[in-house]
């Protein structure tokens, strides 16, 4: 039996001649002459070989068939012919095996076959079918099952796909050109062994001059030396996979790498200043902080670690410097009582090291500095002490300026009697809304106070020794703020009301409420009612429930948008306050198409629309609301 292939019809015989080229040829036009053919480990066992062995005239290969065949006819794929078929139509040829019938089918009589789908290498590679050649009128095979495989042929329909993608990635500051960063990967799903369409080049479209990327490895280096974090410490690259090796015509798939420098000690320890003054009294405890003082380093971690020492100063053993290691701040402590009357200063020179110094940027170093300290002991005098340490007033939040609240009242224990000043601590009175008498301590407004902007005023009073101004006592006045009925109720929220045209007379079709800024002891009691213009109207009524609410009702049925879609109802709210204060608020009626469950299903204007009346007659004309 002989087996040939002939070429793809149509577009197709060019490239079944390339395949032929590459030494995958297209035609299986081999017999043999002599011996048995070895059979398939995968064949079926086969009626004849139970029989006398014949030579047998069939050897198989392989067939090739192109991937993503779009053509509108069934795409050939070869043809089976056996020398025992003389053309008398004794022969019938079968085809078994994966996608027989679904995907190829052989005509019977000439042994054709073709795939009537399109296929996809990546989804399959290869088919491995059965073919045989039996006795049309007996069904006894005329030569035994054999096995053939058909390869499906690979074209560039696959981008690469970076899988590990986004990337992130470490490199650290400073480092030398060249350095490596990170290596991408893209993965192609076309074939490798076939053609570029798997072979991958990249290159990188956003991140130069600072990266680069070696086209065939995808590793990504420094292009630019000595890049500083404390400059900036992020970047994020862009970096291209283009198939069949880059050239124009191959697809592409992109990636984000974003390298974080990591830092190195490449920047020493400074102190802002060259010198610090810090005072202290000599009752100060033992062991007690007298100062903290800090190198500012620009690196982070490990590489802003550092350690004090006290270089040398007056007193020895008299203080002690530490680490904060939370803040790498230097803890100046006191070791020995203090003395004003021995010694009223000290003067210390403090030295700061970096702990973990990388010998590649000696260069910039050195990776200390030292500044002087200076402690000053002063002579304990105490300060004023108040009558009483928190003073509670109150003020109505309509009372005019220069108004007198209260007054707070501090003495000197010391033998000294000195006069006392008074001063508001500005810190916590920014808006300055009350003054303190500097003789007296009587506290007084000096602005207008409104409570729903601020209702506790909370300020710290210094008191001050004249003799000693060194000397300062604190105290607290807290003012509470009375409420004035100053504001008008209004609705609690912006409504959106809607009446169905299909609405009965006496319906409800909104509850409304009120809400009032000012907080009156009693409570808040509001009062509703429609303005006076419009209490008489034909349309709609107001029922205030007694209870801070009130329910808009419909007075007749029959509302119609073609005739007036929207309604603006005017409704007055009163508080209970003396005075009483009011408001007018507007409520918005939209008038809808509804279902027979009241269930909306259009609103606002039809087309027709009312022209030639303002927007108050459009409103309220209509039956005889005024």
């Amino acid at each position: 039996m002989t087996r040939c292939c002939s070429g793809i019809r149509g577009a197709l015989a060019l490239l079944m001649l390339l395949f032929t080229l590459r030494g995958r040829g297209c035609c299986w036009g081999l017999k043999s002459t002599s011996g048995d053919l070895e059979k398939s480990p995968h064949s079926d066992p086969d009626p004849w070989d139970g029989l006398q062995r014949h030579k047998r005239s069939w050897v198989w290969n392989q067939f090739f068939v192109l991937e993503e065949y779009t053509g509108n006819e069934p795409l050939y794929v070869g043809k089976l012919h056996s020398d025992v078929d003389k053309g008398e139509g004794k022969v019938k040829y079968v085809l078994t095996g994966e996608g027989a019938t679904s995907i190829f089918t052989i005509d019977e009589n000439t042994g054709d076959i073709h795939a009537t789908k399109r296929l996809d290498r990546e989804a399959q590679a290869y088919y491995t079918l059965q073919a045989q050649a039996i006795n049309r009128l007996t069904n006894i095979p005329v030569e035994p099952r054999s096995e053939f495989v058909v390869k499906v042929q690979d074209i560039n329909d696959n981008e690469p796909k970076f899988l590990d993608g986004p990337y992130m990635a470490g490199v650290p500051e400073m480092s030398p050109l060249g350095t490596m960063v990170v290596q991408v990967a893209a993965t192609d799903a076309d074939d490798p062994t076939y053609g570029n369409s798997a072979r991958v080049v990249y290159s990188i479209v956003h991140g130069q001059p600072y990266f680069s990327v070696e086209p065939k490895t995808g590793v990504i280096r420094t292009a630019l030396p000595n890049m500083d974090r404390e400059t900036r410490d992020q970047y994020v690259l862009v970096i291209q996979a283009k198939d069949m090796v880059g050239q124009m015509g191959g697809l592409s798939g992109t990636t984000s790498v974003t390298v974080t420098l990591t830092d190195v000690n490449d920047n020493p320890p400074r102190f802002s200043h060259k010198s610090y003054q810090y005072t202290v009294l000599e009752v100060l405890p033992v062991k007690s902080v007298v100062a903290r003082i800090k190198a500012a380093d620009a690196d982070i971690g490990s590489n802003a670690e550092m350690d004090y020492r006290i270089m040398d100063g007056d007193g020895p053993g008299m203080f002690n410097i530490t680490t904060d290691e939370e803040t790498q701040e230097g803890v100046i402590t006191l070791q020995k009582p203090l003395d004003f009357e021995t010694r009223n200063s000290f003067s210390l020179r403090v030295e700061a090291t970096n702990r973990n110094i990388d010998s590649n940027f000696l260069s910039l170093g050195p990776f200390s500095d030292i500044t002087s300290v200076r402690v000053t002991v002063e002579d304990v005098n105490e300060p004023p002490i108040f009558s009483s340490p928190l003073n509670k007033m109150v003020v109505s939040e309509d009372a005019k300026v220069g108004t007198s609240i209260g007054r707070v009242s501090a003495h000197d224990p010391d033998t000294s009697s000195s006069a006392i000043r008074y001063s508001i601590d500005r810190n916590t009175d920014l808006d300055r809304f009350f003054n303190v008498d500097a003789l007296s301590g009587v506290i007084s407004t000096a602005k207008p106070l409104d409570r729903e902007v601020n209702s506790v005023h909370n300020l710290t009073i210094w008191a001050t020794e004249s003799q000693d101004p060194a000397q300062i006592g604190k105290g607290i006045a807290l003012i509470t703020v009375l409420d004035i009925n100053d504001n008008a109720p209004v609705f609690a929220i912006e409504y959106d009301t809607t009446l169905c045209e299909n609405a009965m007379p006496g319906q409800l079709i909104r509850t409304i409420s009120a809400v009032d800024k000012d907080e009156p002891l009693s409570g808040h009691r509001f009062y509703f009612t429609l303005d006076a213009p419009v209490a008489g109207n034909l349309n709609f009524t107001l029922r205030d429930n007694k209870d801070n609410t009130a329910s808009i009702l419909t007075k007749r049925g029959g509302f119609r948008r073609s005739e007036q879609p929207v309604y603006r109802l005017p409704v007055l709210i009163t508080d209970s306050g003396s005075p009483a204060l009011s408001s007018t608020n507007t409520l918005s009626v939209r008038v809808c198409e509804c279902d027979s469950n009241g269930e909306t299903l259009s609103c606002g204007a039809v087309a027709y629309t009312a022209t030639g009346l303002s927007t108050g007659a459009l409103l309220f004309c209509s039956h005889g609301l005024s």
